[in-house]
């Protein structure tokens, strides 16, 4: 079973990037998938999730209308297209599965993680 999260990297602000989650080892249609940041100092805080029904909840506030999330259960892939990165944005991203139709921004429902990608959003 793994999770590889990549497209992490530094951009101005203002600018975008896209994360992916690619899975393997496991039915990555039934799980739900949920995007996750930890900047220096803080909590690791849900960002965005998207079911296995592919439906989307955002859990921060902050990157509403900044931040999308896709699937592509052909390429058992989660996307998570950020726009208009702010310095604030600044962490490092996680995907993590949960066998599970429905979204939580709980961390200890997630069965599996990715390791991690850096965004440093910086001028």
């Amino acid at each position: 079973v793994q999770l590889q999260a990549s497209g992490g990297g530094l951009v101005q602000p203002g600018g975008s990037l896209r994360l992916s989650c690619a899975a393997s080892g496991f039915t990555f249609d039934y799980y739900t998938i949920g995007w996750f940041r930890q900047a220096p100092g803080k909590e690791r805080e849900g960002v965005l999730c998207i079911s296995s029904s592919d439906e989307s909840t955002y859990y921060a506030d902050s990157v509403k209308g900044r931040f999308t999330i896709s699937r592509d259960n052909a390429k058992n892939t989660v996307y998570l297209q950020m726009n208009s990165l702010k310095p604030e944005d600044t962490a490092v991203y996680y995907c993590a599965a949960d066998y599970s139709s429905i979204c939580s921004d709980s961390t200890l429902i997630y069965d599996y993680w990715g390791q991690g990608t850096l965004v440093t959003v910086s001028s």
